[in-house]
């Protein structure tokens, strides 16, 4: 399992708790240094019925400068994932990435336990 997070925010922090309390072995990446890549992006994207929004860090300040509220809707996915694939810091984190099984984006106990 990859966890894509960053390594100051609180929810990432949770998450990490959460592996490590469960025993589940991951690997940490910081999500600002190296961010998921498009075939990861477009895997998450499919787990999320194709919600291109749901993967944003909607609460962002790159979000807002980048006006992405007003953008985004008429954005074609391939410049979407682009965007995304390029600064890690537009992704909603933590970002689970799961070889064998779901992987999730964001942080609640109750999601997580039910799939990892």
């Amino acid at each position: 399992m990859k966890l894509y997070q960053y390594p100051k925010c609180s929810t990432c922090r949770n998450a990490v708790k959460f592996l490590r309390a469960n025993d589940i072995p991951f690997e940490s990446i910081d999500i600002t240094q190296q961010p998921p890549t498009i075939d990861e992006l477009q895997t998450m994207l499919a787990a999320y019925d194709g919600e291109i929004g749901r993967l944003f860090n909607r609460s962002g300040v790159r979000y807002r400068e980048l006006k992405l509220k007003d953008s985004l809707p008429t954005m074609s996915e391939a410049d979407a994932l682009a965007l995304l694939a390029n600064d890690g810091k537009l992704i909603k984190r933590p970002f689970l990435v799961n070889e064998s099984g779901p992987s999730l984006v964001g942080f609640k106990e109750a999601e997580w336990q039910a799939v990892v």
